[in-house]
């Protein structure tokens, strides 16, 4: 017995083996993406944002400086449960596609996420114990990250078709993270001063699971009817290699798409490296305040000097881009970051001012740099979509969030290894140790040295590839 195909739908011929997956095709929309998803989608990057800054600025000290842990061991540390997420990432990206179910997993995610960052810092627990205690709750929170960041990244794609639109999405997003970045830099800190080594940082890990159930929030309550919906249409394709086959499939999908596209594999490479450098500025900000210039308190001062530009020049790079081109402006946009990195290395013979306006200016250049990124990103989905009606929006979302988290995973290991070669000691009595020279030596090298060589790595990498089509990303030129 036969029936007759469905309306919009295509089949495959019987016995070839052959079934389908959804197309996404877009409906008819206006210009432009509604204010109200524009900034339901910049608040989303309050969790993304929370979940980078508040690790990466407080956990190597918590496990340095108050667990004992040595600076290489606690590197390491940090390490292995990003290697985890940024493993998950193209995983859960393959079994999300869908624009409602990368929806759901980025709710889900975002709700467990917020609540391991709060077990991540507990502190109910010293010496090794709550070293473990610690790993655990970041393992969680990791895992988490994997299912919120992918969808989240992918959004843009299924938000708007322009790719002017795009862009401002990515700008947004960027201005989000500035205001995460802001809030746990300026207030985590203070919070652990304020309630000493234990209870201070079980405060900062419950404001930032606040932060990030807020940011989840918001992201999904703006998006449940976008501007541009994706509507369900298929395309034959091989037997197996269906929505849900499974991590197999995934994996599989992800190793071709690195394999085969030569454009992103280069955005891949500059994200990876570009989160390197970021994660290290982070990771060593607390040692250069606390040992260098002998005052804890000013970490948030010089986390706000570095994120506030993400939320006053993110426009004008946009802008930028638009005259030089994307690759060129991303360039200048690393120079800029790489020279208010290299202020540390004067850091011990100029004012604190001085080191305040070099985290400005490295500031700056990093708004550039993640406004380009962002912004190719999802012109790489939307000629996916033109070509394979959207099936691997997942995979390569997941893919680049897997390159982020591999970056922000090896900065604090890698600024771990920095510190023990130049005699790093830890402290297991919640106060940080008297340094020798050596040692204040190897937190400036660090900060100065490790972000440039990822930076030039980062750039070099994007200028071996091309915009998927004429005039995408934030430029018109290339």
């Amino acid at each position: 017995m036969t029936t007759a195909a469905a309306p919009g739908k295509r089949t495959g011929e019987r016995g070839a083996g052959r079934t389908t997956v959804p197309r996404a095709r877009r409906t008819a929309v206006p210009d432009g993406v509604p204010a109200r998803v524009r900034a339901g989608y910049a608040v989303g990057a309050l969790a993304s944002g929370t979940f980078t800054t508040l690790p990466g600025l407080l956990l190597l000290p918590y496990l340095t400086d108050t667990l004992g842990v040595g600076a290489a061991l606690a590197g390491a540390a940090v390490l292995v449960p990003k290697l985890w997420a940024a493993a998950l990432n193209p995983v859960l990206g393959g079994l999300g596609d869908g624009a409602a179910s990368r929806r759901r997993l980025m709710l889900y995610g975002g709700a467990a996420m917020a609540l391991a960052c709060a077990l991540m810092f507990a502190g109910v627990a010293h010496g090794t114990a709550g070293a473990w205690l610690g790993e655990a709750g970041f393992l969680l929170a990791a895992t988490a990250f994997a299912c919120f960041q992918a969808p989240y990244a992918a959004l843009p794609a299924d938000l708007a078709v322009r790719p002017v639109d795009r862009v401002r999405l990515a700008a947004g997003r960027v201005a989000g993270l500035g205001v995460a970045a802001l809030a746990v830099g300026a207030v985590g800190p203070a919070l652990v001063s304020a309630g000493g080594p234990a209870a201070g940082y079980r405060w900062a890990g419950l404001f930032g699971g606040a932060l990030i159930a807020v940011g989840t929030l918001g992201v999904a309550l703006a998006t449940r009817r976008p501007n541009t919906t994706p509507v369900s249409d298929t395309v034959p394709t091989r037997a197996g290699d269906t929505l849900r086959s499974g991590v197999s499939v995934s994996l599989r999908r992800g190793l071709d798409l690195v394999r085969g596209d030569r454009s992103f594999r280069a955005l891949l490479g500059a994200g990876t490296a570009q989160a390197l450098a970021t994660g290290v500025l982070l990771a060593g900000v607390p040692y250069a305040a606390r040992q260098v210039l002998g005052e804890p308190a000013f970490t948030g001062a010089l986390v706000a000097a570095f994120v506030v530009p993400d939320l006053v020049t993110a426009r004008w790079w946009v802008r930028l881009g638009a005259r030089l081109g994307t690759h060129r402006a991303y360039a200048l946009a690393g120079a800029v970051f790489t020279v208010g990195c290299l202020g540390f290395l004067v850091a011990p013979v100029v004012p604190s001012g001085f080191l305040l306006a070099a985290m400005a200016l490295a500031g700056t250049g990093h708004a550039g740099q993640l406004v380009f990124l962002y912004g190719l990103l999802p012109d790489r989905l939307a000629a996916d979509a033109a070509r394979t009606g959207g099936r691997d929006h997942g995979v390569l979302s997941g893919l680049f969030a897997t390159g982020e988290t591999a970056g922000l995973a090896l900065a604090p290991f890698a600024y771990g290894l920095v510190l023990a070669a130049f005699g790093y000691v830890s402290s297991g009595t919640g106060h940080a140790a008297h340094q020798t020279g050596a040692g204040r030596l190897g937190i400036l090298v660090g900060l100065a040295l490790l972000p440039l060589l990822a930076t030039t790595a980062a750039t070099l990498s994007l200028r071996g590839s091309r915009p998927p089509r004429a005039g995408s990303g934030a430029g018109g030129r290339d």
